[in-house]
């Protein structure tokens, strides 16, 4: 029996995968199934168990997104994420491969978001306008091509599309993205946005905890991995 995205790390409390572009983490208007409720029903076969399998998710990650997605098993390391992540104790490295070099090879972005419901796009603004939100990330230039760049970005918050709207605001479009000014669109429709590791203290456990994913065997990735 194979899992629906391959299994980084697992314990009694946490579930740690590896999401393929194009799988969705939660219920959305699409009505696909979500990967929470295929491993969900995974676990349940796997662990033959009786009653109903609690996950909860714990983060997000867009759908062509892929990398390191975390799951509590239980409520009470749910609820410990979710305080860690509040706080800021809870590190999210993410490697984009974007079309542009930042003139800057490194530096700190803290800008505000608004997100459009109507095209489910989020679009960089003013502090004061209604419903802004305050957007922070540190990025660095980690490997480049002629044409692409492989930046690496430390997410602080996590708004709506983060990561894609800053990088594009900068001149630096992620590859693929369609919707934040790439030309050209990926084949299998994904993005070259990869959440590559997370760093935790365990919230059961109180060691420390390193979850990496490895990247995509596809598109430009083995260039610069």
């Amino acid at each position: 029996m194979q899992p629906p995205a391959p299994i980084l790390y697992e314990d009694n409390h946490l579930l740690a995968v590896n999401k393929l572009p194009g799988q969705i983490v939660q219920g959305d208007k699409t009505g696909d199934v979500p990967l929470s409720e295929q491993f969900k029903a995974f676990i349940k076969e796997r662990d033959a168990k009786p009653g109903n399998v609690f996950l909860g998710v714990a983060h997000r990650l867009d759908r062509p997104v892929s990398g390191v997605l975390l799951f509590a098993k239980t409520g009470k390391a749910l609820a410990r994420l979710n305080a860690m992540i509040r706080e800021r104790e809870f590190q999210k490295i993410y490697w984009a491969i974007c079309r542009n070099e930042p003139v800057e090879p490194q530096g700190h972005l803290l800008q505000y978001l608004y997100k459009n419901e109507a095209n489910n796009k989020s679009y960089i603004c003013p502090p004061e306008r209604p419903g802004a939100q305050k957007a922070e990330l540190y990025y660095k230039v980690i490997g480049h091509s002629e044409r692409y760049a492989l930046i690496e970005v430390e997410l602080c918050t996590g708004r709506h599309h983060q990561i894609r709207v800053q990088l594009a605001g900068m001149g630096c479009p992620i590859q693929g993205d369609l919707k934040y000014g790439d030309k050209r669109s990926n084949p299998d429709g994904s993005i070259s946005l990869h959440a590559r590791y997370l760093q935790l203290i365990h919230p059961v456990r109180k060691t420390e905890l390193r979850i990496e994913a490895p990247t995509p065997q596809s598109g430009v990735w083995p260039h610069f991995c």
